[in-house]
């Protein structure tokens, strides 16, 4: 990565004193047939480029990296005019042509500050790009992490919903160990990847809903509808699940009463709504309901959906009901 960048410098500074060169011979160009040959006229355009160029990197190689960036501004400023001013009087200097000095001077003041212009335009876009490549890095971290979180959580709730059968001494728990293993098939491969069908997701969600309604048998209605074409539309795996589980574990799972979970999936061109609202008991302890599976969910939303979701989430005596809108086209991933 040093020589590289090493590497990049001398290419970039070498470009920058040729093009001095060319731009110092043009601006002569009127002037070449004071010198006695094409090559002596060349060696002014040459001495010229170069002066121009060496005020130049003593100011980017010596004076803004051992003052500048230390915030020794004084010393700088002095040290800055001092060496363009010495150019200066080197270039120009002769019989005591204080008056030539000055201009001299004055261009290189000029030239130097063009100079310091698109080094700290280019030193500018460098730490931008890293700064970019640092967040999208620190973003596919943390989007890693949550994922591996997903795992854990939606194993045990499910070997919870397995382990309930097991008790009731339920016939149909051997199906419903190979029912689970789908899901887990489904959610190990899926977490491989960064993005599914949505058509995937929502069948995934599907097959969970059956478990489910097995479990739970008939003191839980559940409904789950699909509305409008998927067409092909892509989406983050394991990101509608969390919603789904909660209203299984906070609506029936917390009682015994008769409940009811409806859930809904619409596509509009790009837009999936999803909602789900789910009945609360009449008698349940007092819960904030900020479980893992949730706040693992609204940061994954935050950092892969940030511009282009929308999430409610509305809390009454009655009913708990979440409605997501997110546009699949706009995402980070």
């Amino acid at each position: 990565m040093l020589k590289k960048s090493l590497k990049n410098t001398i290419i970039l500074n070498i470009g920058a004193f040729v093009l001095v060169l060319i731009l110092e011979l043009l601006s002569g160009w009127m002037m070449v047939d004071r010198y006695d040959t094409p090559f002596s006229f060349f060696l002014w355009g040459l001495k010229y480029a170069f002066n121009i160029m060496a005020a130049i990197w003593i100011n980017h190689f010596i004076l803004i990296p051992c003052f500048f960036d230390k915030k020794r501004y004084f010393i700088y400023g002095l040290l800055l005019i001092g060496s363009i001013f010495f150019v200066a009087y080197l270039e120009a200097y002769t019989k005591n042509n204080w008056s030539g000095v000055t201009k001299t001077f004055l261009f290189h003041f000029y030239t130097t500050g063009t100079g310091m212009a698109a080094f700290f335009l280019r030193r500018n876009m460098i730490i931008q790009r890293e700064n970019a490549e640092k967040e999208k890095l620190q973003i596919e971290m943390e989007l890693n992490y949550l994922k591996e979180q997903v795992n854990p959580h939606f194993l045990f709730n499910s070997l919870n919903s397995i382990y309930s059968l097991s008790r009731q001494q339920s016939p149909e728990t051997p199906d419903l160990v190979m029912q689970l293993s789908e899901l887990l098939r489904y959610q190990i491969e899926s977490s491989k990847k960064d993005i599914v069908l949505l058509k995937e997701e929502l069948e995934f969600i599907e097959n969970y809903l059956l478990l489910e309604e097995k479990r739970l048998s008939k003191r839980c209605t559940i409904e789950f509808l699909i509305e409008g074409d998927l067409l092909g539309l892509k989406i983050s795996p394991m990101l509608l699940i969390p919603f789904v589980e909660n209203a299984v574990k906070h609506g029936a799972q917390s009682t015994n009463e008769q409940s009811t979970i409806d859930i809904s999936a619409s596509i509009k061109n790009t837009t999936l709504h999803f909602c789900v609202v789910n009945s609360k008991p009449s008698m349940v302890s007092i819960s904030k309901r900020k479980g893992l599976g949730l706040e693992n969910v609204k940061r994954r939303l935050k950092l892969l959906y940030p511009n282009s979701h929308v999430l409610k989430i509305e809390d009454t005596e009655e009913k708990y009901h979440v409605n997501l809108s997110i546009d699949l086209l706009v995402s980070k991933l």
